[in-house]
């Protein structure tokens, strides 16, 4: 980090998405307070403002980390799964393991 007084936050802004979606017209742009990085720098009197592109090579294994712990709060396990691993996809076309398909 560029300046020990500054913590690097989730931005308040989109939740550490970095982006905004407008409910009404479905379009989504970056987030104005972030820049489009989920994560802002809050210095010690809890102001947050953008991390500068000049910063990112010294901040990305902290940025990296913030984001792997803010996925594994959605339910993220750390690896992908397959489409008929997926229960959403269960009873669908994508849904069925096609190694497993009798096929002759």
């Amino acid at each position: 980090m560029s300046d020990p007084a500054q913590n690097i936050v989730r931005c308040a802004s989109c939740d550490g998405f970095g982006w905004n979606e407008d409910e009404f017209r479905g379009e989504a742009e970056d987030c104005d307070w972030c820049a489009g990085v989920g994560y802002v720098y809050r210095d010690a009197a809890g102001r947050d403002f953008a991390i500068p592109k000049a910063d990112f090579n010294a901040v990305a294994d902290e940025l990296e980390s913030l984001e792997l712990a803010r996925l594994r709060e959605m339910g993220y396990q750390g690896s992908a799964k397959k489409p008929w691993q997926q229960a959403i996809r269960k009873d669908t076309s994508l849904g069925e393991d096609p190694y497993e398909r009798n096929e002759g």
